[in-house]
């Protein structure tokens, strides 16, 4: 089957799962149920297509299959910011309140992190592996401060804290649905004319640079990208680990191809068809006895100790 099928069939599975989500039992009166639904689907779009986009681009210059952005700790940075502010100013501080300036703070923070990084590490050594060592350490830290602070504030406030660590569609911040949307638009425009560079960049470093890629700039637009995209998903949902080496690798193995045009658009319908038909079903097959995330993270799980054991043969 030709990959342009491919994806228009998975466009439409996709909208199916949207649709049914939307107007499954709403009844007659759609103006009371469509616009929490509609709040709740689109967080799941933006979300699913945030996770997908980053964890392709990443894999993109990481040169590998199973690692996301979560080994960098950009969304360790991002609570342990979130953490912090809570620790400072408290559940009624302006930055908690004001959720959309929350996100611009975060934001901001996380992209001068990321900054750091790139020039003090990479273009220092210009060694991406080397790059996400000191990434693997600074997660580990960032989660450690973020645990010791969590261990010494209130127990009410620690709840605030929990919205974030976990994902939850059940309560979607309504107030970042717009700007998240922005992000993702202005964020797509940016990267298409970067796709065939990317493509480019598969071949390796020293090819790259020979056929006129600029390797080091390339990386650091795709790392900012990455962090805005993480802090979009983390914002509106919490931490999704395993979704994105699961839907990327998906990608891999159903469009055969290396062009990036095609596997983005194929890991964002794979993302939006699992969150959306999964949580229809965790709504009207288990009724919220359990959680998406959770089911995501165990499946991610058991695929990412398959991959390990696939490589490793």
């Amino acid at each position: 089957m030709r990959d342009n099928v491919k994806l228009v069939l998975l466009s439409v599975l996709s909208a199916a799962c949207i649709l049914l989500f939307l107007f499954y039992d709403s009844g007659s009166d759609l103006s009371f149920i469509l616009p929490e639904r509609g709040a709740k689907a689109g967080a799941m779009v933006i979300t699913g297509i945030a996770v997908a986009y980053s964890a392709v681009i990443f894999q993109t210059i990481s040169f590998n299959r199973i690692l996301t952005p979560s080994v960098m700790g950009f969304d360790a940075v991002y609570l342990f910011l979130q953490t912090t502010a809570l620790f400072i100013f408290g559940s009624g501080g302006f930055m908690m309140v004001n959720e959309v300036f929350n996100f611009g703070i975060s934001a901001a923070a996380l992209m001068l992190f990321t900054f750091f990084l790139y020039r003090l590490i990479f273009v220092r050594n210009g060694n991406v592996f080397f790059l996400m060592l000191v990434g693997v350490v600074m997660w580990t830290l960032f989660r450690s401060l973020t645990v010791f602070m969590q261990m010494l504030i209130d127990p009410n406030e620690f709840a605030v804290v929990q919205d974030a660590m976990f994902a939850s569609f059940n309560n979607v911040r309504v107030d970042l649905l717009g700007v998240s949307a922005a992000v993702i638009i202005a964020v797509a425009l940016y990267c298409i004319p970067m796709f065939r560079k990317l493509d480019v960049m598969l071949l390796g470093r020293e090819h790259a640079v020979s056929l006129g890629i600029a390797y080091d700039n390339l990386v650091k637009r795709s790392l900012i990208v990455i962090t805005l995209l993480v802090a979009v998903s983390t914002a509106l949902v919490g931490q999704m680990t395993f979704l994105g080496i699961i839907v990327s690798n998906l990608a891999y193995e159903s469009m055969k191809t290396y062009k990036h045009s095609y596997v983005i658009a194929c890991s964002a319908l794979y993302s939006v068809i699992a969150i959306v038909g999964g949580q229809f079903v965790i709504e009207r097959v288990f009724y919220f006895n359990i959680t998406v995330s959770v089911v995501i993270n165990f499946v991610g799980g058991l695929y990412f100790m398959y991959l390990l054991t696939k490589e490793s043969k």
